[in-house]
């Protein structure tokens, strides 16, 4: 049966990534959308977007990610990432389509010592990861079919993230410091892409289901940002610096390794270390 899929958020890094695998996915159909063909803040528009176009998913790439900004900007953040999304669950439930939400490390407080389940409690340090809990939790009231994946520290060749700003500050600096007591892992946006329209290829519309996705293995930003500039040749001394000594807005989950078990199981997939899947961004570049 043929698909329609509405991507929103077409325009940031995970949108894009999506619109490049367009072409190898005969039988299903795109709707590329981002703020100027659909505002999502509009029931009045998402409901005739739906109406016109008889959507099956919606892959809601659309997201308020300034993490620090959020603590000033926080009418903006709420109505990006709880209005708008319960507006699109509602209306997905109203018509029959199911939802790909894309959440955040971020939801979790970081003080576990074992990688994160999808059953472990959630509890945001930041306004940023306040959002996305919300946003969780109105997937859960509002639709009826419906997969939340959980993923981290996600970069791409696309719009602002951490490697390009390290790939900037790399050129223009002669060494620069990065926090080293903060664990996670990196998301290759390509990667993640190809996840998310494989789990719709095996989704049985059974309810609301909670995914963890990132590369396989570990870092710290720091040993993140060294990487970075020893497979681009970059003659910029990293030094490591504590979270204790480099204040932002925002609180930030001092550990939030996700656990993969879950969504390797289902889709019996290898996920790539995130150095190879550094490696190939950085050569696209």
């Amino acid at each position: 049966m043929k698909k329609n899929i509405l991507v929103t958020g077409c325009n940031g890094q995970l949108g894009r990534e999506i619109q490049k695998l367009e072409p190898f996915l005969p039988g299903i159909f795109f709707h590329f959308t981002d703020i100027k063909e659909l505002d999502i803040t509009s029931e009045t528009q998402l409901d005739q977007f739906f109406n016109q176009h008889d959507i099956n998913y919606i892959i809601n790439c659309a997201a308020y990610t300034a993490v620090d900004k959020a603590e000033t900007e926080k009418d903006l953040a709420t109505l990006i990432n709880v209005t708008a999304v319960e507006l699109i669950a509602k209306t997905a439930s109203k018509y029959g389509a199911s939802i790909i939400q894309i959440s955040t490390d971020y939801v979790f407080d970081g003080k576990s010592q074992k990688s994160y389940l999808e059953s472990d409690l959630p509890n945001p340090k930041s306004f940023y990861g306040h959002t996305k809990l919300l946003s969780e939790d109105k997937v859960k009231q509002f639709a009826t079919n419906a997969i939340i994946i959980r993923t981290s520290w996600l970069y791409s060749e696309y719009g602002h993230n951490f490697v390009k700003t390290m790939l900037r500050l790399g050129t223009e600096r002669e060494s620069l410091q990065v926090i080293d007591d903060q664990i996670g892992s990196p998301t290759y946006a390509a990667d993640l892409a190809q996840t998310i329209l494989q789990l719709i290829l095996n989704h049985d519309n059974s309810g609301i289901e909670i995914y963890n996705y990132s590369n396989k293995g570990y870092c710290s930003w720091f040993e993140f940002a060294q990487t970075i500039m020893e497979l681009k040749n970059i003659d910029c001394k990293i030094m490591p610096i504590k979270t204790k000594d480099y204040p932002t807005a925002a609180n930030r989950p001092a550990y939030s390794l996700l656990d993969k078990s879950k969504i390797t199981k289902k889709l019996e997939i290898a996920i790539p270390y995130w150095k190879d899947s550094l490696e190939k961004c950085l050569k696209n570049l």
